[in-house]
């Protein structure tokens, strides 16, 4: 242990009188640094000691997860990494994490106790089977053509959550709510779609139920939580812990959330949580500006191999690309925000993306484009150009993301797939080199905004030019 470093923070209650009200499926690093410290800070005032976390997987990979976490007692370290000074906490906000099973019979019982007021949900974006081309549930995912045919036997989460609202039903006790903790505009209303989608599959009156007496609040997460790997590993050694699996985070962290829970929930306000019916402000904003702002600059970075986010906002041509396209392309089309100083936000974004501690990776920015370019970037081009406005600035961060998918970095360097869908966008990036309007027949991606002339012709003209003359040099054109 490194003697001048803090003391690591134990939890300041009693585990052992805690009981479970949550489950939470998807153990990955921004649960365990985001509604898991929320939790473990509200037991440690003293309040809500039975809404503790019943930790659960769906994935054969979550099996590993499981093994780490209950070898060391549920415990997860949580290292924030603060310019300053790091500091180490153990958080016990989880009791236990159920076996991971294929059929996920321990799963569907827990969730079928009365005690489970909460489900809660970190799968990723792409883990809701949203069918990219219209937006909407996609009923004929694979996994849901399986689960429809086998309710009784889900392997999916919304397959194991509707089983358990079905047995809750029949032994008439009251549904639990079901909360998205992902990433993704309308976090509520996606996983209702996806838990009702199911249903009416095979019993479409227990999707009417469903419907009808299930609450899905929507929420905004944010914390920057890079991946775990050695250097992860070591920083937890410092602080004399032998953890696998720990997390890093930056210092800051915010979650906004719909306050529909019938069944009861923790009182997250006294922690922080901010309680309101404009979700859907706090979402845009930070959809548009932080997950935008990450686009930005990921693949200019990324192809002038820049390895660090920090090191891409110390590039002046990088951090200057942001500060433009913010404030003439993204800001201009958010909407109001109770409260916020929106230049503020994004002052507070800037210096959230250049903590040198973070060390969070470009790579890491530039993963699944695909299913975060609609989400992130087309919003903003589609209303920029609605109103009228310059999309020089957006059309130039969609031809580096195309740029990016050829797979070869400016200096020479094989880029490994980094996206779900890589097997088909780099046939179509290669293409493009010599037809730009080939890749915006990723209608997925793009809808109406790909027949837009005046996108088309801006984005034709960008990816020609980083072609012929360069990232750098394109940026330094677009900045004047």
């Amino acid at each position: 242990m490194n003697a001048s470093l803090p003391p690591v923070m134990m939890p300041a209650y009693d585990r052992s009188k805690l009981k479970p009200g949550i489950v939470h499926i998807g153990l990955g690093n921004f649960h365990r640094a985001h509604m898991a410290v929320y939790l473990d800070d509200l037991f440690g005032v003293g309040d809500s000691h039975d809404w503790a976390i019943l930790g659960a997987g769906v994935r054969a990979p979550d099996a590993a997860m499981r093994d780490a976490l209950v070898a060391q007692d549920c415990l997860s370290t949580v290292i924030e990494l603060d310019p300053n000074g790091r500091r180490a906490r153990r958080v016990g906000a989880m009791v236990d994490f159920l076996p991971v099973h294929p059929d996920n019979a321990a799963l569907i019982a827990a969730m079928t106790d009365p005690g489970i007021r909460i489900v809660s949900l970190t799968v990723t974006e792409g883990g809701y089977f949203i069918d990219p081309a219209t937006g909407q549930f996609d009923p004929t995912a694979p996994e849901i053509v399986a689960d429809a045919a086998n309710p009784a036997r889900p392997a999916t989460a919304f397959g194991a959550i509707l089983a358990a609202l079905k047995a809750r039903r029949a032994a008439g006790v009251q549904p639990f709510t079901v909360m998205s903790c992902d990433n993704l505009p309308g976090n509520g209303h996606v996983t209702r779609s996806a838990v009702v989608g199911l249903a009416r599959l095979s019993d479409p009156v227990l999707a009417d139920w469903v419907e009808a007496n299930v609450a899905f609040p929507n929420g905004m997460v944010d914390r920057i939580t890079p991946a775990t790997g050695p250097r992860e590993r070591a920083m937890a050694a410092e602080f004399g812990l032998n953890d696998p699996v720990p997390v890093t985070c930056e210092p800051f962290r915010q979650w906004v959330v719909e306050d529909n829970f019938p069944a009861g929930r923790p009182a997250l306000e006294r922690v922080g949580v901010t309680f309101t019916p404009h979700v859907h402000a706090y979402e845009m904003m930070k959809i548009r500006i932080l997950n935008g702002g990450h686009a930005t600059i990921a693949y200019p970075g990324g192809l002038m191999d820049v390895e660090f986010v920090h090191e891409a906002m110390a590039h002046p041509l990088i951090s200057g690309f942001l500060d433009k396209v913010e404030r003439e392309e993204i800001i201009p089309y958010v909407p109001p925000v109770p409260d916020t100083d929106l230049a503020a936000y994004y002052a507070l974004i800037r210096e959230r993306f250049s903590n040198p501690e973070v060390m969070d990776t470009e790579r890491r920015l530039c993963l699944d484009g695909s299913n975060r370019q609609p989400k992130f970037i087309v919003p903003s081009i589609r209303d920029a150009l609605a109103a009228g406005g310059s999309v020089e600035g957006l059309a130039l961060v969609s031809a580096l993301w195309c740029r990016y998918c050829f797979g070869v970095t400016e200096g020479g360097q094989e880029i490994a797939p980094n996206d779900p869908n890589w097997d088909r966008l780099v046939p179509l990036a290669r293409a493009a080199k010599e037809d730009p309007k080939v890749w915006l027949t990723l209608r997925e991606v793009y809808g109406e905004v790909a027949g837009d002339a005046r996108f088309a012709g801006a984005f034709e003209a960008k990816l020609r030019a980083l072609w012929a003359r360069g990232t750098a040099a394109v940026l330094g054109e677009y900045l004047g």
